[in-house]
């Protein structure tokens, strides 16, 4: 198994990162490194994600769905060949949100498909830094 992941503080609570967290049109208008999602995050349902690192279509399937504390989104090869978990978890803290995503890839296939993939930490970096941009934002503050 493999991992990437990454953590920040957000000021915020937990209930303001959530709603940025779950808006389509909001991780994709930021600075998010998503450039296209079709679909909406809810337990069981799927969706199609782009992102600007990969040129290419997810089908991704929210697994779990806790408001304001965690979602998890799976995707992958028949047979389990390769598969990807990403966990979002949201925890209160003496700051606000501690906001957490993890990936972790597994499956016969992954040693040859890690070594083409690449490094995502920094659009891990790039996702976390525009959702606490976000969430730190007033409500009714306009992106310019």
């Amino acid at each position: 198994m493999k991992a990437v992941e990454v953590t920040r503080n957000i000021n915020a609570t937990a209930s303001r990162v959530w709603s940025v967290l779950i808006d389509p049109c909001a991780l994709v208008d930021a600075d998010t490194g998503i450039a296209r999602i079709d679909g909406q995050f809810s337990q069981g349902e799927s969706f199609v994600l782009r992102a600007d690192i990969a040129a290419r279509d997810f089908k991704i399937t929210v697994a779990n769905f806790e408001p304001e504390h965690r979602m998890v989104w799976q995707s992958g090869m028949p047979l389990g060949l390769f598969r990807g978990v990403r966990q979002f978890l949201l925890r209160a803290n003496e700051v606000g949100t501690c906001f957490t995503m993890r990936e972790e890839f597994s499956g016969l296939l992954l040693p040859l498909i890690w070594k083409s993939m690449p490094d995502l930490q920094p659009s891990f970096d790039q996702f976390a830094d525009a959702l606490k941009n976000l969430s730190e934002k007033q409500p009714s503050e306009k992106k310019q």
